[in-house]
């Protein structure tokens, strides 16, 4: 067999991972996108109802990537586990085809157990690829990420033509076929997807086993808590928000116990830049749900005699991710070249200001509203691009920040703590998109958008100042950040095959 550089695993395992990104987020977009309206129009629940579901479902989808990070490399390998939330997110899919509401909240328990847990696995599968300081993880990340996006721009055209005729059967059978394809491509890579450096990695074979085991028997009961939790939302949303207010506290506290005085310091500016994209996700997430009710009911959706479906709205948003990715990482790439950094900070408050402005000038479309109360598309399509400049800026150099400042031990961790952040911010949009509008006036554009421009203003201003505050942090963040005296070891990417 010919031995593989390191250099050639790298690439060889980006590509898989660019291919599965865009396969498994395939599912997820459809019902990201589909959701609210599927509830509404399929199940006729009402618009408090649907938002509060779709609130649920967006938020344990990234609040349980938390679990992932605990589950994956203790327990599970990455890759398996990863395997074991495609077969979870397939099951999933083909429950929520029959079209009832007991198997809408049981499919979307099974289908979140899947989902939940995969984030983590694939960022922690690719960001060990590289070494504590390899740079070239940030442009890894980034076209990681347009390829996830490429999912989301095929399951939001997809959902859209479906959304037409209300098909939703035959559209979650179609997105559970997407993840049997994840799962066929993962098994053609499981060697180059191994383990590195884990808790796992460590543990004897028969010690394997019965982690593994203890592992899937995890996944089970998680389902059917679930299955609980998404028909109690209330309670689901105040739990996710008192445990994720718990695991700040738990940040902090890893903080304080470092010994070696440079790990502390870069945990105290992850600390920082987890608030920083607190604030950034809580804007984001209202596009799932009180952004696509303002679209569906307050926005002129008629494009040359067509009439736009809400869910390919959010391709502005995929499309300019998709072609912003690679053409940012070839930037950075470039300026490094040159001996020029873009510090993390910098990018996380350009980030805040851009989906701030994006929010605050829809006030000023609701102003300039016809007789009806009926607001110009080109006022969503200006927000929905400054909030998708300002994602690609925080989200996948998020990522990458995680292999720059957190150990190897803690990574796994870490990222589910990252990603739980945006489950959190999830439950903060739901409330604000339950008090951006009155249900009983859901339809009458001109009662709703006092509602809507208050919240959007509101929540666009906060972004604005947080963005300001960002910058004004900068040089103590660029200080915990610094890397002095750092020197690049060799990367166990060649360690023996010895996870399941």
């Amino acid at each position: 067999m010919t031995h593989l550089t390191p250099t050639k695993m790298q690439r060889s395992g980006m590509r898989a991972l660019f291919i599965i990104q865009i396969f498994s987020t395939l599912s997820f977009s459809v019902l990201y996108s589909t959701l609210v309206l599927y509830t509404t129009k399929g199940l006729n629940l009402g618009p408090d109802t649907s938002i509060a579901i779709t609130g649920s479902f967006i938020a344990f989808n990234y609040f349980l990537h938390l679990l992932g990070g605990y589950i994956g490399g203790r327990f599970l390998s990455y890759r398996l586990l990863f395997s074991f939330s495609m077969l979870f997110q397939t099951i999933g899919c083909i429950i929520l085809s029959m079209i009832n509401l007991d198997s809408l909240y049981w499919g979307l328990a099974i289908f979140l157990t899947g989902c939940g847990l995969n984030v983590t696995c694939v960022n922690c599968m690719l960001t060990q690829l590289f070494e504590a300081h390899d740079k070239n993880r940030e442009s890894a990340f980034l076209w990681n990420y347009s390829g996830m996006n490429i999912g989301f721009l095929i399951g939001f055209t997809m959902s859209g033509f479906f959304q037409i005729d209300q098909n939703y059967s035959i559209l979650f059978l179609v997105a559970g076929a997407s993840n049997i394809v994840t799962l066929l491509i993962t098994f053609v890579n499981w060697k180059i997807l191994k383990d590195v450096a884990t808790h796992l990695t460590q543990a004897a074979t028969q010690r394997q086993i019965r982690l593994g085991i203890i592992g899937v028997l995890m996944l089970i009961v998680l389902s059917m808590v679930l299955r609980w939790l998404i028909n109690h939302s209330s309670f689901s949303n105040e739990f996710i928000l008192i445990v994720g207010a718990l695991m700040f506290f738990v940040i902090g506290g890893i903080a304080f116990q470092q010994r070696v005085k440079e790990v502390g310091k870069k945990i105290w500016a992850y600390f920082v830049l987890c608030l920083a994209s607190l604030v950034f996700w809580t804007l984001y997430q209202m596009a799932p749900m009180g952004l696509t009710l303002f679209f569906l009911h307050n926005v002129d959706r008629t494009v040359m005699g067509f009439t736009v479906p809400p869910q390919w709205l959010l391709n502005i948003n995929t499309i300019i991710i998709i072609i912003a990715g690679p053409t940012l990482a070839y930037v950075c790439k470039k300026l490094r070249e040159k001996g020029v950094t873009i510090r993390i900070p910098v990018q996380f408050a350009i980030a805040l200001l851009l989906i701030g402005i994006g929010f605050a000038i829809l006030p000023f479309g609701i102003y300039f509203a016809n007789a009806e109360g009926i607001s110009s598309f080109s006022w969503v399509i200006m927000s929905y691009i400054l909030q998708s400049l300002g994602e690609i800026l925080l989200s996948p150099i998020g990522y990458a920040m995680i292999g720059q400042l957190i150990p190897a031990r803690m990574q796994g961790l870490m990222m589910g703590t990252w990603l739980m952040v945006v489950g959190v911010a999830a439950t903060l949009s739901n409330y604000f998109s339950q008090l951006s509008f009155d249900e009983a006036k859901v339809n009458s554009p001109l009662e709703t958008n006092p509602g809507f421009s208050e919240t959007f203003s509101l929540l666009g201003w906060s972004a604005i100042i947080a963005g300001g505050i960002l910058f004004a942090l900068t040089p103590v963040l660029k200080k915990l950040i610094q890397e002095k005296g750092a020197h690049d070891t060799p990367h166990p990417y060649n360690a023996p095959e010895d996870t399941p």
